[in-house]
C-alpha cells in the first residue's frame, strides 16, 4: 500500500498533468475555429475546380490531344500513394485511422501484384507506415516548421507528383487524408489525382445543353488546369487534416482532463481514508497507553 507521501505526490502530479491537458484543449479549440473556416472555405473552390475539369474533359473525350495526366499511361501497374497525416500526436486515433486506411489499400494492391510507392506527408503517418512498408516509402514531406499551411506547400507536393509522373515512376496516384465533419467525426478519405477524374462531381447537365468554344483549345486548357487541380486538391486535403487534427486533439484533451479529474477524486478519497485510518490508529494507541497507566 502506498504511503501518504506517495499518494500526495501522485495527486500533485495528476493535477499538474490536468492543467497541461486543459491548456492544450483550450489551444486546440482556438486553433480549430480558424482551421475549420479555412477548410470550409477551400471546399467550394476545389469542388468547382473539379466540376470545370469534368466539363472540359467531357468535351475533349478520348481525343489523342488530351494531356497524359488526364488519360493516364494506359497501365495500372504502379501506384503512388500520398498519405497525409499530422506532424504531432496527442490527437486520439486521428493519425492511426488515416494510416490504417492507407495500409489496407497498400495490402490490397500488393495482393493484386501491383507495385506501390508511398509519399508520407507528416511525421506520424511515416512512423506508422515504415514499420511494415519502409521499403515502399520513396519520400517524406516534413511540415513541422510550417506554422500555417499555405498553397505553396501543396504546390510543391503537386509539382513533385507531376515530375514523378513525367519520369514514368507511376501510373495511378491516390491521395489519402481525413475529411473534417465535426469535432468528433473525421472520415479517412481516398481521392484519385492521376489520371484526373471528376470523382463524385456531377457534370452540369441542367437546362439546355450549351456549346462552348475554347480559346486556346480544350486540350491546352486541360494541360494547365490539371496540374493546378492536383495542387488545389492536395491543398484542400492539408486544410482538412489541420481542422481534423485540431478537432481530434480538442476531444482527446477534453477526455484526458476529465479522466485526470476522476483519478484525482479517487486518489484523494484513498488518501483521506488512509490518513483517517492512521489518525484512528494513533488515537487508539494513545488511549490504550493512558488506560495502562
Amino acid at each position: 500500500m502506498p504511503s501518504l507521501k506517495d499518494l500526495k505526490n501522485r495527486i500533485a502530479s495528476v493535477k499538474a498533468t490536468q492543467k497541461i491537458t486543459k491548456a492544450m484543449k483550450m489551444v486546440a479549440a482556438a486553433k480549430l475555429r480558424r482551421a475549420q473556416e479555412a477548410a470550409e472555405a477551400a471546399r467550394p473552390y476545389s469542388q468547382r475546380m473539379a466540376a470545370v475539369l469534368a466539363n472540359i474533359a467531357q468535351a475533349v473525350g478520348a481525343d489523342d490531344s488530351a494531356p497524359r495526366l488526364m488519360t493516364g499511361t494506359g497501365r495500372d501497374d504502379t501506384h503512388l500513394l500520398i498519405v497525409c497525416t499530422a506532424e504531432r500526436g496527442l490527437c486520439g486515433g486521428f493519425n492511426s485511422q488515416i494510416a490504417r486506411f492507407a495500409r489496407d489499400h497498400v495490402r490490397k494492391l500488393l495482393a493484386q501484384g501491383k507495385t506501390v510507392k508511398i509519399i508520407c506527408v507528416g511525421k506520424k503517418g511515416f512512423d506508422i507506415l515504415r514499420r511494415e512498408f519502409a521499403s515502399l516509402i520513396i519520400d517524406r514531406i516534413d511540415l513541422r516548421e510550417v506554422k500555417k499551411i499555405g498553397f505553396e506547400n501543396a504546390d510543391r507536393i503537386g509539382h513533385k507528383v507531376i515530375e514523378l509522373f513525367e519520369k514514368g515512376e507511376f501510373d495511378v496516384c491516390t491521395l489519402f487524408y481525413s475529411e473534417f465533419k465535426s469535432v468528433i467525426s473525421q472520415i479517412p478519405t481516398a481521392q484519385q489525382l492521376v489520371p484526373a477524374t471528376a470523382g463524385d462531381v456531377a457534370v452540369e447537365t441542367s437546362g439546355a445543353s450549351a456549346i462552348y468554344e475554347y480559346e486556346p483549345d480544350a486540350a491546352a486548357i486541360l494541360s494547365d488546369l490539371i496540374p493546378r487541380n492536383i495542387s488545389v486538391q492536395i491543398f484542400r486535403a492539408l486544410l482538412e487534416n489541420v481542422a481534423g487534427e485540431m478537432g481530434a486533439k480538442m476531444s482527446a484533451m477534453d477526455n484526458a482532463t476529465r479522466n485526470a479529474g476522476e483519478m484525482i477524486n479517487k486518489l484523494t478519497l484513498n488518501y483521506n481514508r488512509q490518513r483517517q485510518a492512521q489518525i484512528t490508529k494513533e488515537l487508539i494507541e494513545i488511549i490504550s497507553g493512558a488506560e495502562a497507566l
